[in-house]
């Protein structure tokens, strides 16, 4: 056995006669098994979070959306639309025309988006099971869901035919306004039900059918303003875009969900790195602390390393000795750390141990990207500290 690793070991599980470097040897190690745990449970609950949020993103958002390059509105042929049905890569799609619009529904106004789905809207995405109230508008009719919040703003009640919820969008064209009860197209919604998704999504659509929307909009039947795709799976995003650009041509532009809402993801990535750095500071004053504890150890065994240098030793292997005994730490402290952290994880993820109301676990996660993480950081500031200590041990030390 390495004789440097061998003493680096018995100085490791032994204690000093020295009580004070005991105790501060002692701090330092629990220190890093401290911080290990804090820098993984930190990792996993923004983990946790991160997908919490994304679930609202997806339910409301496609895989893929398909949009015009040029202006708002585009054009699908018959033959494109049987292509997109008949390629294997492509799951399902839905046709979406989609405006800024005005409501007015007992003397209350307010602005929205009204989105026209067809049919196959709820194979592409999971946006009907958020229904909190009611149900899903049928086909080829006036019926329409709307946002929880538009549905307070409003005072909004499902099926009420004593109040009528009006919608008013411009018609398309130019020139000067003459008549301005001829500048819109109206039509009366029967609201059949309430979705819930966030304040924000439940404040920006009302939902009807893709033929009223079209009406409203003054659009041919063939006009969009985008196609929502579902992937077929064990396709790759590659395959999608390929089939998209073939069939489509070269006048769009395809977004996935992660381009769909850039910003959210910005912001997400930005304040994961933030988490990362806030708590390696702290393992990094953590792996110091012991630092400082094995410059305190090698003064302490001063003696016994002046006579390892007469037996032969020379000044760079003492330095090992010292090297070894800080990483021994640091691997046994990192072992301890994550195994108790990741019992801790497991523990909420699949018991909800600790809970944000009576129904919702708070979020985490476990991923193995996180162990990578915590095991790769650790790791190399342990190797620094230990090269930083054991650095100390000099000519004049052994004197």
């Amino acid at each position: 056995m390495n004789l440097s690793l061998y003493i680096a070991k018995r100085y490791a599980i032994s204690f000093s006669k020295n009580k004070a470097i005991n105790i501060i040897t002692g701090i330092a190690s629990v220190g890093i098994i401290a911080s290990t745990m804090a820098l993984f449970v930190f990792l996993s609950v923004f983990s946790g979070l991160k997908e919490f949020t994304l679930d609202f993103a997806n339910a409301t958002d496609p895989e893929y959306k398909v949009e015009t390059t040029t202006g708002k509105f585009f054009a699908l042929t018959k033959a494109q639309e049987t292509k997109l049905r008949n390629s294997p890569s492509i799951a399902a799609f839905s046709k979406i025309a989609s405006e800024r619009v005005y409501f007015v529904y007992d003397e209350k106004e307010i602005v929205a988006e009204i989105k026209g789905v067809d049919s196959q809207f709820a194979a592409v995405t999971d946006f009907n099971q958020h229904l909190y109230v009611g149900e899903w508008l049928a086909p080829k009719t006036q019926e329409v869901v709307v946002g929880a919040e538009i549905s307070r703003k409003l005072a909004l009640g499902l099926y009420d035919y004593n109040h009528q919820l009006e919608v008013f969008a411009p018609k398309p064209g130019k020139g000067s306004i003459e008549n301005p009860e001829e500048a819109f197209n109206k039509s009366l919604l029967f609201p059949s039900g309430v979705y819930s998704v966030n304040e924000e999504m439940d404040a920006k659509y009302i939902f009807c059918d893709l033929a009223l929307a079209q009406h409203l909009l003054g659009l041919p039947p063939n006009y969009l303003t985008a196609l929502e795709i579902k992937a077929a799976p064990q396709h790759s995003e590659e395959e999608i875009r390929n089939t998209l650009q073939s069939v489509l041509g070269s006048g769009i532009k395809i977004k996935n969900r992660a381009q769909l809402n850039d910003a959210l993801y910005k912001m997400l990535q930005s304040e994961n790195v933030f988490i990362y750095l806030f708590s390696t500071l702290v393992v990094i004053l953590t792996l110091f602390c012991l630092a400082g504890a094995i410059v305190m150890i090698i003064i302490d065994k001063r003696d016994h390393l002046k006579t390892l240098l007469h037996i032969g030793l020379t000044p760079k292997a003492i330095r090992g000795i010292f090297f070894a005994q800080g990483l021994l730490i640091t691997f046994f402290g990192l072992c301890i750390g994550l195994a108790l952290a990741a019992l801790l994880i497991l523990a909420q993820q699949h018991f909800s141990v600790i809970m944000i109301t009576a129904s919702m676990p708070y979020p985490v996660l476990f991923e193995w990207e996180n162990v990578a993480i915590v095991v790769t950081t650790i790791v190399l500031l342990g190797l620094l500290s230990s090269w930083i200590a054991s650095g100390t041990v000099t000519k004049n030390v052994l004197k």
